[in-house]
């Protein structure tokens, strides 16, 4: 006997259940699979209209800031007009999200793009969010080519985009749509949720942004 067979076979007796209990077993397969959900914050379950707005006020509530815009043919010129105002450089660095790529960013000439996953030497990164959650305003962010991880807490601004389709009420609807989008088994590595700017509180509980991350947060809603 093995120590793990020992182990188990000590956890069984306890228990009184055998070695080949099929019924447990059947058990255990049917919470996997039929998984109940958890109380859900009647907050968010509103009219995708409300939605937003909940998102919007929520996530300027923990210090990023909202921009609004009709298209995404307004996203250049909101990076841009961004970038003016908290006297950036007109230079971000983004991955290769295809409705990015919609944008017709020769409207802003001045505008230069780098494409791939930041090496940290990069002052602002562009990115599109995969969904978002209004109860409590935050991002959520897939991994891959499209838009880079790096992306998301290298750069010391981050400029995120997102669709006002792609907000939802809370977190069990968006990650289920995540899910179901991508298919059992085909998830992608990492799933990053974004609330706000970095900041930390450890030292002496005084609020520090981008200890950890971007210090500042820019989101562009787009609303058709």
């Amino acid at each position: 006997m093995t120590p793990r067979e020992a182990i188990l076979g000590k956890i069984r007796s306890q228990i009184s259940v055998g070695s080949d209990d099929t019924n447990r077993r059947a058990a255990v397969a049917n919470r996997l699979s039929n998984a109940p959900r958890g109380v859900i914050p009647e907050r968010g379950q509103v009219t995708l209209a409300k939605c937003v707005d909940l998102f919007c006020k929520k996530a300027e509530a923990v210090q990023a800031t909202v921009d609004r815009v009709s298209t995404y043919d307004a996203v250049a010129d909101a990076v841009s007009s961004y970038l003016r105002g908290r006297n950036l450089p007109q230079s971000v660095r983004m991955g290769e999200e295809n409705r990015l790529e919609t944008v017709d960013w020769s409207k802003t000439p001045n505008l230069t793009r780098s494409f791939g996953p930041s090496d940290g030497s990069d002052p602002v990164g562009l990115s599109h969010a995969e969904k978002a959650v209004a109860e409590t305003g935050t991002l959520i962010m897939t991994s891959g080519s499209a838009n880079p991880t790096t992306v998301n807490f290298l750069p010391e601004t981050h400029i995120v985009v997102v669709h006002s389709q792609d907000i939802s009420g809370d977190y069990e609807t968006s990650l289920n749509q995540i899910r179901k989008q991508y298919g059992k088994g085909r998830m992608p590595r990492t799933v990053n949720m974004i609330t706000g700017p970095s900041r930390s509180a450890d030292i002496e509980q005084k609020l520090l942004l981008g200890a950890h991350g971007p210090r500042s947060l820019h989101i562009i809603v787009v609303d058709d």
